[in-house]
């Protein structure tokens, strides 16, 4: 009975001693959870949200700002677009009314009466301008847009055709750098070739070609210098320019009035 009692009071002993150093373990688990670990967790989570919140509202001023000049670029784009299109369809209305005067014999014949004589002969209009007119020197304002749309209007607003020479001549002169370059030399080939000046307007027409291959109206300059060529009866030359025209320019309107110069020859 005894060595029994003893041996249950041996195992009960053994039990509480196990028992005793996990408890305290747990213990001191919890404590330090809920006391330390938990609260400094908790402490670094909070300063971490507000990190990141005020990075969330940094970045939203920032996007509202993006978008902002998004925006304004926008704007200055679809402005820029629009007098891009108005560039585009004065330039378009002025080859036309070049155009006109092109295929006006009336024109011609005037102007190449006024060459002979040294007067200023304004043929569409059917009106004559005095040789003092033709020998003023054209008012520059310094500002080569202004400069350019004077010389254009001298031709087809105030039928000046010696005058608007001599303008497009000076602005060829002032502004060798200026958008508008080829522009005034093709004016200046189709005024002289109005005139019947032939070689003065092949000389203006070939400046085209080979100053600006890439301008829009290089491919009818060439055109006009083979037709120079067939006007001064030298047909193997007039058909070389228009096969120019055809292998450069395969795609303009330009090649197919040269097509047809050529199949007539």
């Amino acid at each position: 009975m005894i060595s029994s009692f003893r041996t249950h009071l041996l195992s009960l002993s053994l039990l509480v001693g196990v028992a005793a150093p996990w408890a305290a373990n747990a213990q001191a688990t919890i404590s330090n959870v809920g006391s330390g670990s938990v609260e400094d967790r908790v402490t670094t989570l909070e300063r971490i949200s507000n990190a990141q919140a005020q990075l969330l509202q940094q970045l939203q001023q920032q996007m509202n700002a993006n978008q902002s000049d998004i925006d304004s670029l926008r704007g200055q784009i679809q402005e820029n677009s629009y007098q891009l299109n108005q560039v585009v369809e004065r330039q378009k209305q002025l080859y036309q009314q070049i155009d006109a005067l092109s295929s006006s014999n009336a024109s011609n014949s005037s102007n190449a009466a006024a060459a002979d004589t040294g007067s200023a002969t304004a043929a569409a209009a059917g009106s004559d301008n005095s040789s003092s007119d033709a020998a003023a020197a054209p008012v520059q304002s310094g500002d080569a847009n202004t400069d350019y749309n004077n010389a254009v209007d001298l031709v087809l607003q105030k039928k000046q055709y010696d005058q608007a020479i001599a303008a497009f001549q000076a602005f060829v002169k002032k502004y060798p750098d200026s958008t508008f370059q080829p522009n005034a030399n093709y004016w200046l080939g189709q005024l002289f070739y109005n005139k019947g000046k032939k070689d003065d307007a092949a000389y203006f027409f070939a400046t085209v070609v080979k100053k600006y291959p890439k301008s829009p109206k290089s491919a009818e300059a060439l055109f006009k210098v083979g037709v120079i060529m067939q006007d001064k009866g030298d047909n193997a030359k007039a058909k070389a320019v228009f096969q120019q025209v055809v292998k450069q320019y395969p795609n303009s309107e330009s090649a197919k009035q040269a097509q047809k110069r050529i199949a007539a020859l």
